[in-house]
């Protein structure tokens, strides 16, 4: 049997990486945007030999640069012996055909090279389905360069999953797998309701932000854990996870890690994954994680703004948390940035600075309309609150003439379901200060 290497086990690729600099656009900002497109490439799996910039009025609609930088950028190629180019927009199958013919080598735009890392970090079913998906829509306008391109070749970046097989089917064939996936992602939606639904009780934040701020090592922080993947480098993680906290007793939030943004993330890729940032839409807080020692962080927080106003989010109630305050690049960063930003929070998820304060303004979000209730039931009656267990909190229990007092409190929802699974007993309620108290329904005899 022949030893064929894995992806991420092959040699690396050499990449030259090429942008246009429109009119409007200032060279930092390219420069900025190629910094992170070099990001992308090592992530991929490719070392980076050169870097070319154009300054045009308008893209060429042949070969999205001029004639004399396609000339220019084969010589890099030959010289620094590259077998990839990267350019930091998306590229028409034209100009992507066109390229190849005049460069000789593999041409690839920002959108393959993302979906490339997406089919690399994948690991759960629904993740892997969704890349399916993204890549199938995304090279069915492109088949007829797929297969001409692939003949022969061994893989590499932009043709791992279903790149690989685009040799052996056509555009029905295309098509009929796009639907197939579609069905198989509205079913993988509707489990994840009946999950959501299992816990809809608690109250829930999800965290957001531009890839690599360090969502998951926040994550792990908050649950003292460190089960999510944590790695620096962007897109490391696709899959949204789960954790549960509880820094005051009695009042646990569940906690969402969901896909990070990114600069110029193609529409197809964020409706592909739109199942993944429906945790997003169920939550009740949005906590915007920002890397507050990124040289452009500001951009970052305006991108993924813009990104959250696209998924209709952005009546969401949110939080911005400004992450990695130790590695701040100036001492009087932080202080600028409190000023220019109220309200937000300054921690640092990797050494565990001021994760309190972040604990406490959850819990002063999502717990405003959290309750006790003060009852008495039969002993035999217990153990209907074995589903509530994790959701509410008995802080107080006494035997009194035959029958258990409790004392139980949580979010209203799931105190209010418990009473009626408990048929509805007596009850006098307290509160915290400022928080609203379960009011008894008279005629009906159902809290509220």
């Amino acid at each position: 049997m022949l030893d064929i290497p894995r992806p991420d086990e092959q040699q690396r690729e050499r990449a030259v990486l090429a942008a246009v600099v429109l009119p409007g656009t200032a060279m930092w900002v390219a420069e900025d945007h190629l910094e992170e497109l070099a990001a992308l490439a090592d992530t991929a799996g490719a070392d980076i030999v050169e870097r070319v910039f154009q300054r045009k009025m308008k893209l060429d609609p042949a070969t999205y640069v001029g004639a004399g930088k396609v000339s220019e950028i084969a010589g890099y190629c030959r010289r620094q012996n590259a077998n990839l180019v990267v350019f930091d927009d998306d590229l028409t199958p034209v100009q992507v055909r066109n390229l190849e013919n005049k460069l000789r080598v593999k041409v690839l735009d920002r959108s393959a090279l993302i979906l490339d890392i997406f089919a690399r970090r994948a690991r759960t079913r629904e993740a892997k389905v969704q890349v399916e998906m993204a890549q199938m829509e995304y090279y069915y306008p492109r088949l007829t360069r797929m297969w001409s391109h692939l003949r022969g070749q061994q893989g590499g970046i932009g043709f791992r999953g279903p790149g690989e097989t685009q040799l052996e089917v056509d555009r029905r064939a295309v098509q009929r797998r796009i639907n197939s996936l579609k069905k198989e992602l509205a079913k993988i939606a509707r489990q994840r309701q009946t999950q959501r639904s299992g816990r809809s009780e608690l109250p829930t934040a999800a965290l957001v932000g531009y890839t690599n701020v360090g969502k998951s090592t926040l994550l792990n922080a908050l649950s003292n854990s460190n089960d999510a993947y944590v790695e620096d480098r962007l897109f490391a993680t696709l899959d949204s996870k789960v954790r549960r906290i509880e820094s005051t007793p009695g009042r646990p939030i569940l906690v969402i890690d969901t896909v990070g943004f990114i600069r110029k993330l193609p529409h197809h890729l964020v409706a592909s994954f739109r199942s993944t940032l429906e945790e997003a839409h169920h939550a009740q807080v949005l906590v915007h994680v920002a890397d507050l020692s990124h040289p452009h962080v500001e951009e970052q927080i305006v991108q993924t703004e813009e990104v959250i106003r696209e998924l209709g989010l952005k009546e969401k109630p949110r939080q911005l948390v400004f992450n990695k305050i130790d590695a701040a690049p100036t001492t009087g960063l932080v202080e600028k940035m409190r000023g220019k930003y109220p309200g937000a929070l300054f921690i640092s998820a990797e050494k565990g600075l001021r994760l309190w304060e972040l604990s406490e303004r959850l819990e002063s979000l999502l717990y405003v309309g959290s309750a006790e209730a003060h009852l008495a039931v039969e002993p035999e009656k217990l153990k209907l609150l074995e589903d509530f267990q994790g959701k509410l909190v008995v802080r107080d229990r006494e035997w009194d003439e035959g029958r258990v007092k409790l004392v139980l409190s949580g979010p209203r929802e799931a105190l209010a379901k418990a009473l009626k699974r408990l048929g509805n007993p007596t009850v006098h309620t307290g509160r915290s200060p400022g928080e609203e108290p379960l009011r008894k329904r008279k005629k009906a005899g159902k809290h509220e």
